[in-house]
């Protein structure tokens, strides 16, 4: 089976929901929709791992914007985004308004920052669009971008969480050559993959189970359904620590 090409499968997408969409609601949909409700969750969750107001974020993968629109308001120290199409990333720098940020576009696999620069690098919903070895590739590029003690955050798919199985049996059924790559992780590859990058494996949430306190905030998704407490993502969620 040919593995999809994730640039041009995103680059596609993007252009044809722009085309049958307004802006706004083509740039939710390109994320997977929910922009709001992810949003707050991503938020939160970063609030709950420790994040201060002047601290470095990493946003690979940012998307239009869901985590940096909530950040805008929050952070007064340095958010870096960037993903592999541009007219994402462009919505994102639109909407938040923050001349001190930066946007740009992901060149590969790489984190063009300086060395131990962050506190927190997030990969939301990328490494399951990668193969393994990208993931491990990021992995290592971001342990260099990171501060000592700072933290990685990704979201990912596994076969541990029986929620996640319909997204592996629609990937079965759709036959598209330009389709989106659907790649699920397990938790002994993140074991792996930590132990040679010399990465400390601080917390694995799993993705159907609320881990997320929500801070008397009431999360509401697009198909109406309301989270109260404490949320999920619906993916897992893994945070990691260099050693």
């Amino acid at each position: 089976m040919k593995i999809p090409d994730f640039l041009k499968s995103y680059s596609k997408q993007t252009k044809e929901l722009l085309k049958f969409n307004d802006e706004k609601k083509a740039m939710s949909l390109a994320v997977g929709g929910d922009f709001e409700a992810v949003g707050l969750l991503e938020y939160y969750l970063l609030i709950q791992q420790g994040l201060k107001p002047v601290d470095t974020v990493v946003d690979v993968g940012c998307g239009s914007g869901r985590l940096a629109s909530q950040l805008r308001s929050y952070l007064s120290g340095l958010y870096v985004g960037i993903d592999v199409v541009p007219e994402l990333f462009q919505y994102a720098e639109s909407i938040c308004s923050r001349p001190d940020w930066k946007f740009y576009a992901a060149p590969g696999l790489k984190i063009p920052e300086p060395d131990n620069s962050a506190d927190f690098i997030c990969f939301f919903s990328v490494f399951t669009h990668l193969l393994h070895e990208e993931t491990f590739q990021y992995l290592e590029d971001a342990r260099r971008v990171i501060k000592p003690n700072g933290k990685i955050i990704f979201s990912y798919l596994e076969f541990a969480i029986p929620s996640h199985w319909f997204i592996f049996k629609n990937s079965l059924i759709d036959q598209r050559p330009d389709k989106v790559l659907n790649q699920f992780v397990s938790r002994d590859a993140i074991q792996a993959w930590t132990e040679h990058l010399n990465l400390s494996v601080m917390e694995i949430n799993d993705g159907d189970k609320p881990h997320i306190n929500l801070s008397g905030q009431v999360v509401r998704w697009d198909d109406g359904r309301e989270m109260r407490g404490k949320g999920n993502l619906g993916q897992s969620v893994c945070v990691l620590m260099k050693r």
